[in-house]
């Protein structure tokens, strides 16, 4: 499974990528909101950094207006993935730049008829969001292995992006289901490597090292 990270900070995307755990980049409004840059400046500087899919959404909500907002923001950089709601205008916007030869992430998916209709108009990425559904209640990773199931049966090509990730199971969950990529924020991805019991034998390794006198260098 890819991780995405999920974030339009740099400096958070820089120290991930270093480690490899960064094989792409999602951002939306209220992330570049958060970083507080231009949109158009902070995303040139992320596809530089980073040699995989950088996604960057539209704010419009019509057809025609997505479509030129898309084609603007595929000028930054070649890995740019261009962000659609997932709405008719969305769908729309998202079959004439995947015609185009352009990279499309449809967003906001809750449902799989809503991933099925995504996967007909060419998205490259889907983005189901578990943890907003998980809020109401609803099993967000079920949506994941209904999308799963779907797009093998017919042999659809548009990836699995895991989004609204809050937790550490999440990943792998998403991982043991199928997702073909998971986006996460800087902190879950993070937290992966974290688990009392290596915390616990990590702590009595270095007792004994040190009342052994053990040195290396």
């Amino acid at each position: 499974m890819k991780f995405f990270v999920d974030t339009a900070d740099v400096a958070a995307i820089k120290e991930l990528h270093e480690l490899g755990m960064v094989d792409g980049v999602t951002t939306n409004p209220s992330l570049i909101k958060k970083s507080g840059r231009n949109i158009l400046e902070v995303t040139k500087e992320i596809c530089d950094l980073v040699d995989g899919p950088v996604s960057a959404e539209v704010v419009a909500l019509d057809a025609d207006a997505m479509i030129a907002e898309g084609r603007k923001l595929a000028e930054i950089a070649e890995n740019i993935v261009v962000k659609v709601p997932l709405t008719w205008d969305g769908l729309k916007a998202c079959k004439t730049l995947s015609d185009e030869g352009r990279m499309v992430n449809v967003t906001l998916c809750f449902g799989a008829s809503q991933a099925l209709l995504a996967a007909k108009a060419g998205a490259t990425f889907i983005s189901p969001f578990i943890g907003r559904l998980d809020d109401m209640n609803i099993d967000g990773l079920d949506l994941i292995q209904d999308i799963r199931e779907i797009y093998d049966n017919y042999g659809f090509e548009t990836q699995i992006l895991a989004a609204s990730i809050r937790s550490v199971n999440h990943m792998s969950d998403c991982a043991k289901i199928g997702a073909d990529v998971a986006t996460a924020p800087p902190n879950v991805i993070q937290a992966m490597v974290k688990h009392p019991l290596t915390d616990k034998g990590l702590d009595t390794f270095v007792a004994d090292a040190k009342a052994a006198g053990i040195k290396i260098v």
